[in-house]
């Protein structure tokens, strides 16, 4: 285990079906190997189905606690994963929408990938961000006033608060190696 993130307590958030499978795990593992303490919590306490690309029904995987049950004062960053599905679903619970916006008025760096910025655009958070997604969320994005870039990672800080950002699982690489510089620079 490398060091690099001990201390730092990662909150990941999903819904129980749709999760795209990498975008869960590798985040989770990665971040774990690298010393943080990480916490996956689902809207309900009960396995998460998860695909890859959407359409292969994968390995179910067991969340550490339900949505409800989340305290976002304690927890350094929020990640939210994609698939098309769980985005969609997060994207109309209450829950996930004020998690944002209270980890946002707590001053904790969001992370989404893929289509996790949906979220977003229903946490109304979007606005004035500079952010990357799947290129389908593109036009969601710009209307609700955000700048999209078609690149591996962004990282905006506009309007007070960290977004970091990817397109896709192709791009895990750079989301894990931004959110493990984010907690570099904040701790250094």
């Amino acid at each position: 285990m490398s060091a690099e993130l001990v201390g730092v307590r990662v909150l990941i958030i999903t819904s129980n079906t749709g999760v795209e499978r990498d975008e869960l795990v590798v985040p989770r593992d990665q971040l774990r190997a690298r010393g943080a303490h990480v916490t996956h919590a689902a809207v309900e306490a009960i396995d998460v189905q998860t695909y890859r690309y959407d359409l292969i029904q994968s390995e179910p995987v067991r969340p550490d606690i339900a949505l409800g049950e989340v305290d976002p004062g304690e927890f350094d960053v929020v990640v939210i994963p994609g698939g098309t599905v769980n985005a969609d679903k997060l994207r109309i619970d209450d829950r996930a929408r004020e998690l944002v916006r209270s980890a946002i008025a707590g001053d904790r760096p969001i992370a989404a990938i893929c289509h996790g910025p949906w979220l977003l655009v229903d946490a109304a958070v979007v606005t004035g961000k500079t952010l990357t997604s799947y290129p389908s969320l593109r036009t969601d994005l710009i209307k609700w006033g955000a700048a999209w870039a078609d690149e591996p990672v962004v990282r905006s800080d506009s309007e007070g608060w960290t977004l970091i950002t990817s397109r896709n699982p192709d791009d895990l690489p750079d989301f894990v190696g931004a959110i493990t510089a984010e907690f570099s620079v904040r701790t250094s």
